[in-house]
């Protein structure tokens, strides 16, 4: 298993050696010796969850307050392309973002760190996601940006063809900053 350091500090991208041969194919998608090779605590992580979208749904731009929270998202069937945007106040990339396609070809393993918003586009006709998280729901904590806001100028690479009415009622980055700067 190779790992990438992301464009911003704290995210890292696990990138398993799929073994093909003529009954499919076989590939460990974590391994906790890596993780924490890389300064992860395996046992951190006490909820998985898996989410399932059509081509062009969009699921966005969705974070936590608080101690936030870290995951390991992954694209166990299709493809989707994945975006961060820095919400850590005292990075040097805060209100940045960056992308990365996750897809069932490479089945690499995306970290991202707490303070941290997150979301994706399917780009296939289905996308099974899976997330592995370290912390238990708070909805208190909850905070939500427009995919669409002007201000972070996300770059979709489909037309949206579902949202849900959540994603679409959340407020601007600019709305989310009192929250975000506690």
């Amino acid at each position: 298993m190779r790992v990438e350091r992301g464009a911003f500090d704290g995210v890292l991208l696990f990138v398993p050696t799929p073994h093909h041969d003529d009954r499919g194919l076989f590939t460990r998608t974590f391994d906790a010796a890596v993780a924490k090779e890389h300064g992860l605590d395996p046992a951190a992580f006490i909820q998985d969850s898996q989410s399932r979208s059509r081509l062009g749904t969009i699921r966005a731009l969705h974070g936590r307050t608080g101690r936030g929270e870290a995951k390991l998202v992954r694209c166990a069937r299709g493809a989707i392309h994945d975006v961060l945007v820095d919400a850590r106040p005292t990075s040097p990339t805060y209100g940045q973002s960056m992308s990365v396609v996750l897809d069932d070809e490479t089945f690499a393993c995306l970290y991202v760190p707490a303070g941290f918003l997150h979301g994706f586009q399917a780009l296939t006709e289905q996308a099974d996601i899976c997330y592995r998280i370290d912390r238990e729901h708070d909805p208190a904590e909850d905070i939500s940006v427009r995919y669409d806001d002007p201000d972070l100028a996300i770059a979709w690479p489909l037309p949206v063809t579902a949202i849900s009415s959540r994603d679409l009622s959340a407020g601007s980055w600019k709305e989310a900053q009192p929250r975000l700067l506690g």
